[in-house]
């Protein structure tokens, strides 16, 4: 592919041989899931978001949900030990992750942090999900999301109405 693709993410997706395909769309500030689904003419519930939180000890984590629903904090909180998660400020999200909130992937993060995927992600054939920059998704077997990153999975969807 171009070498305008290259991000940390992909660089760790290659370096684990994993096969992906990569779909680019026109990115909307905080138009989330919704519009690169539309754009791409998938189901919002196979596109991925990455999101970066914080625990009571500000330690961050980062949650991998359908893009279609929300992440319970409560029971995040719960289901991890935590006393209390909610989300990072974008800045705080960037510094943690090394992305730009809108363009965080799994693949890559800035600095070592627990991941939590919801565990029905694993019943999808493909999903897409962020390939580390703005407007840029990857698609790939949840499976190898699982092998790369090794995510702990949580039930912790909220569905959106």
């Amino acid at each position: 592919m171009s070498k305008h693709s290259e991000t940390p993410a992909t660089t760790v997706l290659k370096a684990h041989h994993v096969a992906y395909t990569e779909h680019v769309y026109e990115y909307v500030e905080h138009g989330g899931t919704g519009v690169s689904s539309s754009a791409l003419g998938v189901d919002e519930h196979h596109v991925v978001k990455t999101l970066i939180f914080e625990d009571d000890k500000r330690a961050p984590l980062c949650v991998l949900m359908h893009g279609d629903c929300k992440v319970s904090t409560k029971e995040l909180a719960r289901q991890i030990g935590a006393k209390r998660v909610a989300p990072c400020k974008p800045e705080d999200a960037h510094r943690h992750s090394g992305y730009m909130v809108g363009g965080c992937s799994p693949f890559g993060l800035r600095k070592p942090m627990p991941i939590y995927m919801e565990a029905s992600i694993l019943a999808l054939e493909r999903i897409l999900i962020n390939g580390g920059r703005r407007g840029f998704l990857v698609g790939l077997a949840p499976a190898e999301v699982v092998r790369v990153v090794s995510p702990k999975m949580v039930n912790v969807a909220l569905h959106e109405a």
